[in-house]
């Protein structure tokens, strides 16, 4: 596709250009979130202002306009083919709802430098007295765990355990293992999934709200993602690779969740 077009398609989209780009050379577009106030879809067209020729490709992106103006990046950046653009623009564009809200100001909140995710308006400068309190049931709190810690540890050693030579085994006892089930979703490119916690045949916690991808690329049982959002306590290693998995019992696992379609989990061996 030509610069030409890929302007086009843009400005079909109703972006427009910005005059700078604080941070490389590539020509920067944004228009208005259709339904979010102070969100804006922020497009880097990858084409280059100085030579105007193609250098990159197209990346997607969520920014909240905080009280002083300054943009904060809310999601994070997709790079896309041009046949996928529209595609990944409707993408962020739904990822909006996923981003956690401030129960303040109700401003979206963004991952800082410091890795932390915080409020875009920063409005805890403004808590004075409030922070202080929080410290003191900080701090009391954590001498409620210390001490329910010593008492644990004062406990176990109070345990008799029992010698070796004392406990008795049953002999020649057979364990009978059971098949284990194998279950898999009919997951796709382009589908918008989640993650679901679950233990057996049970889900324990659904990370919608949380955690928000897209896929890229499924081949045979491997899922690629692109993981926009994940404002969770999973870390990004444990995150699902496989649209199957096998019933482990009582044993913690994680699997998609597709959001954009009905995907049922099936028996399949």
């Amino acid at each position: 596709m030509s610069v030409v077009q890929r302007k086009a398609m843009l400005k079909a989209e109703g972006f427009f250009p910005h005059k700078k780009n604080g941070k490389g050379t590539t020509i920067i577009y944004s228009r208005k979130h259709p339904t979010a106030k102070f969100v804006r879809v922020v497009v880097d067209s990858g084409i280059d202002s100085k030579t105007n020729k193609i250098v990159g490709k197209v990346g997607v992106k969520l920014c909240f306009v905080n009280r002083s103006k300054s943009w904060r990046e809310i999601t994070i950046e997709i790079f896309t083919t041009n046949s996928a653009l529209v595609k990944t623009i409707k993408a962020q564009e739904a990822a909006e709802k996923f981003v956690k809200t401030c129960k303040h100001c109700k401003a979206k909140k963004f991952t800082a430098k410091s890795g932390n995710v915080v409020c875009a308006n920063a409005c805890w400068t403004t808590w004075g007295n409030k922070k202080k309190s929080q410290n003191t049931t900080k701090k009391s709190s954590q001498k409620i765990v210390a001490e329910k810690k010593s008492a644990t540890t004062q406990k176990k050693k109070s345990q008799k355990v029992t010698p070796k030579r004392q406990r008795t085994y049953p002999l020649n006892k057979r364990v009978e293992k059971k098949a284990q089930k194998k279950f898999a979703a009919n997951i796709l490119p382009g589908d918008l999934v989640t993650v679901e916690e679950i233990r057996g045949e049970r889900v324990t916690e659904n990370f919608t709200g949380k955690i928000l991808g897209i896929v890229t690329k499924v081949m045979d049982d491997t899922v690629n993602v692109d993981w926009t959002v994940n404002n969770s306590h999973v870390e990004r290693y444990l995150l699902p690779r496989w649209n199957s998995y096998y019933l482990s019992g009582a044993v913690l696992d994680y699997r998609f969740k597709v959001l954009s379609r009905k995907v049922d989990y099936k028996i399949v061996a």
